[in-house]
């Protein structure tokens, strides 16, 4: 589908594109809404152990996307390690991650997502690639969506290109009200 399509389908894109800015290169995720709005976050969390520090400049906001009444946390690949800066202090109700995750780490990839969605009490979608890159890693996908209890809602797929999951805003609102953990966090400021 091309973006013109997703727009008259009332569709958003999401994603993770490198952008040169000022001097720099961001790996930076673009919200494209349907009336035309960018929203963006920068790579906070630079993955040295590739040399991605080397090349790329790290991102220095905490972002909320805002989408058709929903609050998006936004966090790229190596972002998932690193459980402060997602934890949910903007009481967001969903957190997406997309991720170069290859498979000889994806049980990690499976762990933190779930662990995500459970310490913050809100649906998780991780969004991974596929296939293999010029250094020969293989990338299996794992694409999945967890709720806010951390159920997966998705059977896992290896080598899957698209899928889909219906997730529900006022689930995220129930759990909440049920067990109101997110009021006995920790309050800190993150940039």
């Amino acid at each position: 589908m091309d973006v013109a399509s997703c727009f008259k389908k009332n569709k958003a894109l999401m994603g993770s594109v490198m952008i040169s800015e000022n001097g720099a290169i961001y790996n930076r995720m673009l919200l494209v809404t349907p009336s035309g709005e960018i929203q963006y976050y920068d790579k906070r969390h630079l993955f040295a152990y590739a040399n991605e520090d080397k090349h790329f400049k790290k991102g220095t906001t905490n972002t909320i996307f805002k989408l058709a009444g929903w609050k998006i946390k936004p966090i790229i690949c190596y972002d998932l390690r690193f459980p402060v800066a997602a934890r949910n202090i903007e009481d967001y109700d969903l957190l997406i991650c997309v991720a170069n995750w290859p498979n000889t780490r994806i049980e990690a990839w499976d762990t933190l997502l779930k662990a995500r969605s459970i310490e913050n009490l809100c649906y998780t979608i991780g969004v991974n690639r596929t296939g293999a890159d010029a250094n020969n890693l293989k990338y299996i996908g794992h694409s999945n969506c967890y709720d806010p209890l951390g159920k997966r809602l998705l059977p896992v797929y290896e080598n899957q290109d698209v899928i889909s999951v219906v997730i529900d805003k006022n689930k995220v609102q129930n759990i909440r009200e049920k067990l109101p953990f997110l009021a006995d966090r920790d309050h800190f400021k993150i940039y």
